[in-house]
């Protein structure tokens, strides 16, 4: 049997990670800077995540959702703690798209309705609900597509009263800093409005954070920049390191129901053992401190570079646009600096390198930069 082909891969097999580093089975070290798609929040291998995980594997791995387990309850309560929404409720379950499903789910169950409102250049997941509400056409197929699935321009807070004035949305959904679409960061205006609205009119807010959220931004949510309070928050990536795991916060609105919402793997014992080390080492390194002040030094020198179009982002989640296509650039960066980066479409190099990043580490990233510019005599 052969694996069905749908990625495009690099020539390069990673077999070992040690903090902001990984390593080829050839030996050769890489610094990365791109996480595995904002995936690794706290680095490589570190030592206290492996210790839990190790640990917790010796004692039981799995159980079904059917008997208490208290790794949960720990979770949910340091997670309440750190992010400050301690009075929302955790649904955990297994990725991204699957905590969206659920977040969308749960506001039709809310709200009796299913009309839903995202947001152009906005990603949300591959499957059923969560395609129907991303912006890219080419990924959803026709059993995805749903005619009250709306999809509107970011920060156009007009287009969006006037849906919901219809007053039949269930829910809006926006990413708290829109990752694959390129780094863009919604207008804290345009949030602050958009929560009244949808208190006026009985639609559920959704923060999508799955990208933006564990801290990569500065702040543990992105939306933590403006004055807000969604009604539900879903989480993944960073969530565990690399041990797939999702959430979704629920604010003290929503009244639950055995069999409201289920999962076979979510919540498991490694899972939740995953998710506890992540923020005991995102507390203990001060690692979102260091996500704003690292984040920080790299937008800055990064926007001194005159081919540089625009710089955009929040802590460790950048998005360096150019004029011209990015695909020299960054393979340069890759093959030749040795230096993992991302991308969104042809023109915007994307950056999401491990919370504890070290500034010595974004001093590395600036030199090699600049001498891939000056080989392609772009500066």
């Amino acid at each position: 049997m052969d694996l069905f082909n749908v990625y495009p891969l690099f020539d390069i097999e990673p077999v070992k990670g040690e903090g902001s580093f990984i390593f080829d089975k050839e030996g050769q070290k890489y610094l990365d800077l791109y996480g595995g798609h904002a995936v690794i929040s706290i680095g490589h291998s570190h030592p206290h995540y492996v210790a839990t995980i190790s640990s917790q594997l010796e004692k039981i791995g799995f159980y079904s959702n059917s008997v208490k387990n208290e790794l949960q309850k720990n979770l949910a309560r340091k997670l309440g703690e750190m992010s400050g929404l301690t009075d929302y409720s955790l649904f955990l379950c297994n990725s991204g798209a699957e905590a969206n499903e659920n977040a969308l789910k749960l506001a039709s169950f809310k709200t009796g309705k299913s009309k839903t409102i995202s947001f152009n250049k906005g990603f949300h997941g591959r499957t059923s609900a969560a395609v129907a509400v991303t912006d890219n056409p080419k990924i959803i197929a026709p059993i995805n597509q749903k005619a009250d699935a709306i999809i509107l321009e970011m920060n156009n807070i007009d287009a969006v009263e006037k849906e919901l004035l219809k007053g039949d949305v269930a829910a809006v959904m926006i990413e708290g800093i829109q990752g694959i679409g390129g780094i863009y960061v919604p207008e804290v205006e345009f949030l602050e409005k958009l929560q009244k609205l949808c208190n006026e009119n009985g639609v559920v807010l959704i923060l999508d954070e799955i990208q933006s959220g564990y801290g990569r931004s500065g702040k543990f949510f992105a939306f933590q920049f403006a004055n807000i309070q969604p009604d539900i928050v879903t989480t993944a990536k960073g969530m565990g390191n690399g041990f797939p795991i999702g959430g979704v916060l629920i604010s003290p609105n929503f009244e639950p129901w055995f069999g409201m919402l289920g999962t076979t793997f979510g919540g498991n014992h490694l899972a939740c053992a995953a998710g506890i080390a992540v923020l005991d080492v995102l507390k203990s390194q001060k690692a979102i401190a260091n996500a704003a002040l690292v984040g920080n030094y790299l937008m800055q020198e990064i926007a001194k570079f005159e081919p540089v179009k625009e710089v955009r982002g929040n802590g460790l989640m950048i998005g360096i646009e150019f004029d011209i296509e990015i695909a020299e650039i960054r393979k340069k960066l890759l093959f030749d600096k040795k230096i993992f980066t991302g991308v969104s479409g042809k023109h915007i190099i994307r950056l999401l390198p491990p919370l504890n990043l070290k500034i010595e580490n974004a001093q590395f990233f600036i030199k090699k930069f600049e001498e891939v510019l000056n080989e392609m005599a772009l500066i």
